[in-house]
């Protein structure tokens, strides 16, 4: 911090919580595009009459337009926002959260959105909103993309028209998924990141629990061969990080495998394995799709997850986790396993 900076504070020490006040309902209006008054009241978790005073100055100084269909953010909003963010990221301690999960974990690089995505849509929305500009300063033109299924990586699509360019990537499911939620299946995800991005899209359609003979059988086909052959050639997997349980039951598990998964000690999910405290992998799916030994040669690995009830099963796969890996998570889920951390050690 500069000493001009620090000379400012002196004189007015509200100034950072001000700043960072304004600087997340701009956020917010940038994010929803256009939006009413009470709905961003409800999304920044200020009162109408606090919204409506900081709004009417955003609009005076010409950072956000105010029409009967809602507000907008001008070109001005945008370019402040640009500009302010480290500043905001210095002030908020996000910067310190970032290095020290970094180093706990030997991560390649990790990113921290201000909010508690359980509590917060804002911060929901800036984990898509961070994930889809990481991909594209991630990949270069005609790579494979592999993604997992889950509600936070589905959230990412609605962002990748805006941030990722034509590069005609492929993405590719990283696992079957028949069983669970369609729009949370990696098939639909992978469709739609296509879809968003002018992209191709390869899928992958098979249970998620298979017997070990119809595992056999199913690896000699062609076509699961030749996913096997895209999984080797992907450049960057974006993936979620689940709860163990809830992970279990969103698969239909048996009440057996849910009680193997429970007495092992499994508190987090990624890929179809399951991790305990110590990031073992102490359970594993058998399904067809991209497997651990795999995820060390790829290029680039995009963990996206949040949430400060999730911190335990984020810290258990971390543990795990390879060196080139880039965590995006939000600042509830950071401050709990900072915590974590502290009381282990």
């Amino acid at each position: 911090m500069n000493n001009l900076l620090q000379a400012q504070l002196k004189i007015v020490p509200e100034m950072p919580l001000l700043l960072q006040k304004r600087y997340k309902i701009l956020m917010a209006i940038l994010l929803a595009g256009e939006i009413g008054r009470r709905s961003l009241s409800e999304l920044v978790h200020l009162t109408e009459r606090e919204t409506r005073k900081e709004t009417d100055l955003l609009n005076q100084q010409g950072l956000i337009t105010i029409r009967s269909a809602g507000m907008e953010i001008t070109q001005e909003g945008k370019d402040v926002l640009d500009t302010l963010k480290d500043v905001i990221h210095e002030w908020s301690g996000l910067i310190q959260l970032e290095q020290q999960l970094q180093q706990t974990y030997n991560l390649s690089r990790v990113i921290i959105v201000p909010g508690d995505s359980e509590e917060n849509n804002l911060a929901k929305s800036l984990l898509g909103q961070v994930a889809a500009k990481q991909l594209n300063c991630l990949t270069q033109p005609k790579q494979i993309v592999a993604v997992t299924g889950g509600g936070t990586i589905a959230s990412i699509a609605e962002y990748l028209t805006q941030f990722v360019k034509q590069k005609t990537l492929t993405y590719v499911a990283a696992r079957g998924g028949i069983g669970e939620e369609v729009q949370l299946q990696a098939n639909t995800i992978a469709a739609s990141f296509a879809t968003a991005t002018n992209g191709l899209s390869r899928t992958l359609y098979l249970p998620d629990h298979l017997s070990e003979e119809a595992y056999n059988m199913m690896m000699k086909e062609p076509v699961i061969k030749e996913m096997l052959e895209l999984y080797d050639q992907t450049s960057v997997v974006i993936h979620g990080i689940g709860d163990a349980m809830e992970m279990a039951r969103r698969r239909n598990s048996t009440p057996e495998e849910i009680q193997t998964i429970e007495q092992a000690g499994a508190v987090g999910e990624a890929f179809g394995y399951y991790f305990n405290k110590d990031g073992k992998a102490v359970h594993r799916i058998r399904t067809v799709g991209i497997q651990l030994k795999q995820l060390e040669s790829v290029q680039h690995l995009l963990a996206v997850a949040g949430g400060s009830s999730k911190a335990t099963a984020i810290g258990s796969y971390l543990k795990h986790a390879p060196p080139q890996t880039v965590l995006i998570t939000d600042e509830g889920a950071a401050k709990e396993l900072v915590k974590q951390n502290r009381d282990i050690n």
